[in-house]
């Protein structure tokens, strides 16, 4: 009784009505992750797998997809890429100084991300964070790979508040000065 469908084989249509209803039968909350790109090669279309669970999937997707309209209600697709472990994971690596990245950091960031799902405080929000909360999902995520980074001994043990003004040292900020045009008797270098 499987409550996990991950779709990484870009075979459109892999995840079958069949299929997904006999997982939905064994599960309250299936979990449904069809990540191949581009979207002509995605395993299964969320408003499908919304239909054939009665809206009760968990979905996130590898490219975007609008909202889905089902019995009157809306649900949002969410995205799930690199955007969300990656920036965390490089920032707790450098904030805490890691001499290597382990398998437990990995598992760190995820739970960490885990810990960001809007489902876990309302089981019909969207199961990811939305992409404008994405900078303090990075620094919840560098905080758990940092942590984890010390608890394996491949970094330096910093006090929690350390480890913390670290990470906002290292948290780039995109900052773009005007562009001032060149006047019109000089040259551009």
């Amino acid at each position: 009784k499987p409550g996990v469908l991950i779709g990484v084989s870009g075979q459109p249509g892999l995840f079958t009505e069949e299929i997904v209803r006999a997982m939905a039968e064994g599960t309250e909350r299936p979990i449904i992750f069809p990540l191949s790109n581009p979207t002509s090669r995605i395993e299964a279309v969320p408003s499908d797998l919304i239909a054939w669970t009665g809206g009760r999937a968990l979905i996130a997707t590898g490219s975007p997809f609008d909202p889905v309209r089902h019995e009157g209600r809306e649900y949002p697709v969410a995205q799930c890429n690199n955007s969300y472990i990656f920036p965390g994971m490089g920032l707790g690596i450098l904030a805490a100084g890691a001499r290597r990245v382990s398998d437990g950091m990995f598992m760190a960031a995820a739970k960490a991300l885990a810990s960001c799902s809007p489902a876990l405080k309302d089981p019909e929000a969207p199961l990811l964070a939305t992409l404008d909360e994405v900078r303090e999902v990075a620094r919840r995520i560098a905080f758990g790979v940092g942590n984890q980074a010390q608890a394996e001994g491949l970094a330096e043990k910093t006090t929690a508040g350390e480890l913390r003004e670290r990470i906002e040292a290292q948290f780039w900020t995109p900052a773009y000065r005007p562009i001032v045009p060149a006047s019109s008797g000089s040259t551009a270098r």
